[in-house]
């Protein structure tokens, strides 16, 4: 089965250890872009993923196409062009000091690529399921224009759309993505969000849970998604949870409404070693338990199990098999050494 995802990939530059920035002597390489991260969970797992995008024609541009297909994603769809890739630089943190990013995208090439300059028979042929994020609209009015028209090409072809709000306050207003998301909303058949991103956007709060102090009410997400299913009529929305002990160790759940019923997960208590890309994992957990037909239980549990997984492997791409993922689910999670 094909599954689209449509976004950015940038270039990831992060000082060695837990170095800031402005101790930095060397950085460590990755690339990555929420998108493209789900993509390469979805290869992972044995789907035919393809990732549409743009990146310069340099020696960056090939070295972010390269990290894709040496994982199995199908590259086909990525435009050459423009000026520049993305840059973001993080910052890992530990304990109490939190984890920072720091963006340098602006004028990167697929902020400027324009919906001609897609291949749309290719593109949306055979394809079953399309994904993209709010982080695409919100880059550019350029991008914003794109993701409109091709999901309104996508579900004239009756293709399954899913969106990860990803709300990212240093692109783009609350009010700003508010608008723009709410247009988005009527292509949307599962919507992925974690324990802030519908506050931020459509400002519905859970009762209940408060994100600084780590405490968050289940039965409050579930309020949220019978909101937001009455308002935009998803059928499926989905809830990544994370409760914030420290930056070194999280706990980590999820719930998954479903036509009206809400499912609960396990929670996972994660020793962080790289939280980017997590929720990105969730979500790719979510596309691929849905094209498999497992139950919604089944669903929601590999995806909080996948993207548990991925919070411990360095770089945005979650490189887990469905058999690792398998077994996390069936309680070998001890940490102790498989001969």
């Amino acid at each position: 089965m094909k599954v689209l995802c449509v976004g950015e990939i940038m270039l990831r530059l992060q000082p060695k250890g837990y170095k800031k920035i402005v101790q930095a002597k060397e950085f460590d390489i990755f690339y990555g872009g929420a998108e493209a991260n789900v993509s390469v969970s979805l290869s992972n797992f044995g789907l035919d993923a393809w990732f549409l995008s743009k990146v310069p024609n340099n020696p960056l541009g090939d070295s972010a196409v390269n990290s894709l297909k040496e994982l199995g994603v199908n590259t086909s769809l990525v435009v050459r062009g423009g000026e520049r890739l993305g840059i973001y630089y993080s910052e890992k943190g530990a304990a109490q000091r939190p984890s920072t990013v720091t963006y340098d995208r602006k004028y990167a090439a697929f902020s400027e690529m324009d919906f001609s300059e897609i291949d749309l028979d290719k593109a949306l042929s055979n394809t079953t399921w399309l994904h993209f994020t709010g982080i695409t609209p919100a880059l550019s009015e350029k991008t914003e224009e794109l993701t409109l028209k091709l999901l309104k090409a996508a579900k004239q072809k009756g293709i399954t759309v899913s969106c990860d709000l990803n709300y990212r306050k240093k692109l783009w207003s609350q009010e700003k993505a508010k608008v723009v998301m709410t247009r988005l909303m009527q292509y949307v058949d599962l919507l992925i969000s974690n324990e802030e991103d519908c506050k931020d956007v459509f400002g519905i709060t859970a009762d209940n849970s408060c994100i600084e102090d780590g405490k968050l009410s289940v039965s409050g997400y579930k309020k949220i998604a019978e909101e937001v299913s009455k308002e935009f009529g998803i059928k499926k929305i989905a809830f990544s949870l994370r409760e914030s002990y420290s930056a070194s160790t999280n706990g980590w759940a999820g719930i998954y409404y479903d036509n009206g019923v809400c499912y609960e997960s396990k929670q996972y208590k994660v020793e962080l070693v790289d939280r980017i890309g997590g929720g990105d994992s969730f979500g790719a957990g979510l596309i691929y338990g849905n094209l498999m037909n497992k139950s919604p239980q089944e669903t929601l549990d590999f995806a909080v199990a996948a993207s548990a997984i991925k919070q411990t492997i360095e770089g945005d791409y979650n490189l887990a098999s469905v058999k690792d993922v398998e077994s996390l689910m069936k309680g070998s999670g001890s940490g102790r050494v498989q001969r």
